[in-house]
Formats: structure tokens, C-alpha cells, sequence
């Protein structure tokens, strides 16, 4: 019996030890130290981020869809800016779908670049005319804008590509500018096409092609790595980020598997890939803001990107803390 008395004195022992560790544990974590998502003051997807000069630019679309709203309500793009990945200034609205007179809705996803001193916004609306839809560009002497639509017409419409009868496959545009000097336009859904871009950014230059990628829904990122191109782009639906290896921005394209997980509690997932001050970083949003997020009212959130002796890349592990 005093054996078993002393027994159970010590189980008592390490079990109130364990409980004063994980007391302390939880009594350590700040909340406040919870850096995603990075943009707190409104909801916002498909982000897309450009480094010039010192600064990061973060472009994303504002989703304005009330809470019993079950689809995407988008007028508008938003713009931050960032000297330290940490504290993001929010800007004057920059751009609207009614900037360009020709569409008639939706502000889906978009990617700014720069050129020469000018910013070029690449964007996907609706088409006022043309069904389905379309991708405009608009432009400014300014990172930050005001942007204004750059040639009066869509760059690319539904009518353009014909591999699927969908009516959206033309949206998520992306553009590179190699090291040559020749820019291309990727942008897909279903089905991955890219172009040439004439120096002039608001011409093609050539015909539309198509890649062939494993499970290809949407969101194509271009990026370079050393002496690698990557080709992201959100996989299946709903959707993880996935992405394939080239060491040439036409291909042959090598897939390489899954670089990020579902992003919670949203369908969609859509990431931004850049390199600012010696670290590379992932941009993306899932739908975990409460207590209203979800697939159509969606948070931007940024992680470290790592990359392995080979080139490949580090699965992305998503993180509340974020960039500390």
C-alpha cells in the first residue's frame, strides 16, 4: 500500500508539472505577435506583390461581399506598400472596374509590373460586350497610381481562346519581363496560355500558346530563381497551389508537386512569389478572418519561402505569426 500511495503521489506530481508547463506555455503566446493576415482593415484576395526599389507594393482585389453574400463581390483594387514586411500602409484606391468603359463588373485577380518608369496593371473583368471574360490593362507614372485604362479595350477577350467553352478561362493574368528584355503574359483558367508582349506592354507580340500542366485550374505566378523559372499556379479545387521547373520561361515545364496546403476555410488559393532584401516570401489569402471570412471574403497573408539545394522549393507551411 505505501508503495502504490507513493506511486500515485508521483503521478501527481508530473501531472501537476505538466499542467504549470503548459500554463506557462499558453500564458507566453501574444496574441499581437499574430502577424497574418497582414491586411486587417478589409477583406482582400488574389494577392500579387512588385518590389521597386525599397519597397514592396501589395496589389490584391477588395472583396466587399456582405456576410450572407455567397459569391464574389468585387468593385475595386486595393494597394499597401512596405519597407519592413511588417507594417503595411494602406493607399488611396487606385484603380476601379468603371475605370475601363468598356467592362461592366468584377474585379478578379491582377498583377501590376513595372516598365521604364511606367506601371502597367494587368486585370480581369467582365466583358461589357464580349460574354465571359476579359483581360484589360490600365497604367501610371506611379506605383500607387491613379491608374488609367491604357488603350480603351480589352488586351485579351473570351473569344481569343477557344481549348474550352467556359466562359472564364481568360482571368488571372501574370507578366514576366526576362532577362532579354521580352516580356510575356500568362494567364489561364482550365487551361494555361501565355503570349509575347510587344516592348509597348499593351500588345501581343505573336500568338496565344498553351502549357500543359498537371491539374491546371487557375492563378499561374512567374518567377526566377538563380538559373531556374518557375511556373505556380493553384491546383485541383478546391484549390492548393502547385508548380512545375523550366530553365527556359518557354519550357519544357518539369512538375514538381504541391509547394503550398488548402488555404483555410477558402475554396480559392492564389500566391504571389518574390525575393525583397535577401529572403524570399509567399503571398496568398485564405478565408480564416472571423468571424465573417471565408471563399468570398478572403485575407491576405505572407510566409518565408525556402529553397532546396536543387532548386526546388520548401513546402510552404502557413503560420499565424507570419513574418516576425
Amino acid at each position: 500500500m505505501k508503495n502504490l500511495i507513493t506511486c500515485v503521489s508521483f503521478l501527481v506530481m508530473i501531472a501537476s508539472c505538466t499542467t504549470a508547463v503548459a500554463q506557462s506555455s499558453v500564458s507566453q503566446i501574444d496574441p499581437a505577435k499574430y502577424n497574418n493576415p497582414i491586411i486587417k482593415d478589409q477583406y482582400t484576395g488574389d494577392p500579387a506583390a512588385l518590389v521597386y526599389k525599397d519597397k514592396v507594393y501589395l496589389y490584391a482585389g477588395h472583396d466587399e461581399a456582405p456576410n450572407d453574400f455567397n459569391f464574389y463581390k468585387m468593385n475595386e483594387w486595393v494597394v499597401y506598400s512596405s519597407s519592413d514586411m511588417k507594417k503595411w500602409e494602406s493607399h488611396p484606391v487606385p484603380l476601379k472596374v468603371t475605370d475601363f468603359a468598356w467592362a461592366r463588373g468584377d474585379a478578379w485577380a491582377s498583377q501590376v509590373i513595372e516598365r521604364n518608369g511606367k506601371f502597367y496593371w494587368y486585370v480581369t473583368v467582365s466583358h461589357g460586350k464580349i460574354d465571359g471574360k476579359s483581360i484589360g490593362v490600365a497604367v501610371s507614372d506611379s506605383p500607387t497610381g491613379p491608374f488609367k485604362d491604357a488603350l480603351g479595350k480589352a488586351l485579351i477577350t473570351n473569344d481569343m481562346t477557344t481549348h474550352t467553352k467556359i466562359s472564364w478561362d481568360d482571368i488571372d493574368p501574370t507578366v514576366y519581363i526576362d532577362n532579354d528584355g521580352q516580356a510575356y503574359l500568362f494567364w489561364g483558367n482550365t487551361v494555361c496560355h501565355y503570349a509575347k508582349l510587344k516592348e509597348n506592354m499593351t500588345e501581343l507580340d505573336g500568338p496565344i500558346q498553351t502549357i500543359d500542366l498537371p491539374n491546371f485550374t487557375e492563378a499561374p505566378w512567374i518567377h526566377k530563381h538563380k538559373n531556374w523559372y518557375y511556373l505556380s499556379y493553384a491546383y485541383q479545387f478546391p484549390e492548393k497551389i502547385a508548380y512545375a521547373m523550366s530553365k527556359s520561361i518557354t519550357g519544357p515545364w518539369e512538375f514538381k508537386g504541391i509547394l503550398n496546403e488548402l488555404a483555410g476555410n477558402s475554396n480559392t488559393n492564389h500566391q504571389s512569389i518574390i525575393d525583397f532584401k535577401g529572403q524570399s516570401y509567399f503571398i496568398y489569402h485564405n478565408g480564416a478572418s472571423q468571424p465573417h471570412g471565408g471563399s468570398f471574403r478572403r485575407s491576405v497573408c505572407m510566409d518565408k519561402l525556402f529553397y532546396n539545394k536543387d532548386g526546388t522549393m520548401k513546402r510552404v507551411i502557413m503560420t499565424s505569426e507570419g513574418i516576425q
